[in-house]
């Protein structure tokens, strides 16, 4: 046997080593969940990484970002954007999904459907 089914994977396990808050976007190196409630230091909990979320967006001059468009998650800013490469030097961001609506260079957050 190569491989057993263990569940759909909506969720995945997590134990943070800090407090994380509901609604906080985690980055395990390139996977990215979002905790649908608070998970304390040390104890098991949950990050989904499937589903349609409202998360906040990099705003300013170039920061538009269209239906359909695919987003990153900057995590020294904690925002999403619709740039792969953040950082000096740069690095590749974590890819979060696609944006399921537009939202202009001023808007502060974006409908995301995440995807792996």
């Amino acid at each position: 046997m190569e491989a057993k089914y263990l569940h759909e994977g909506k969720a995945v396990d997590y134990t943070p080593s800090v407090d994380i808050p509901a609604g906080s976007v985690v980055a395990i190196f390139e996977l990215i969940g979002i905790a649908h409630s608070d998970i304390a230091a040390g104890q098991l909990g949950a990050l989904s990484v499937q589903g349609v979320y409202e998360v906040v967006k990099a705003a300013g001059a170039g920061q538009a970002v269209t239906e359909g468009m695919k987003v990153y998650w900057d995590s020294a800013n904690k925002v999403v954007t619709s740039a792969q490469y953040g950082g000096d030097p740069p690095v590749t961001l974590p890819y979060v999904g696609k944006a399921l609506k537009a939202a202009g260079d001023n808007d502060v957050t974006v409908i995301v459907r995440l995807e792996q």
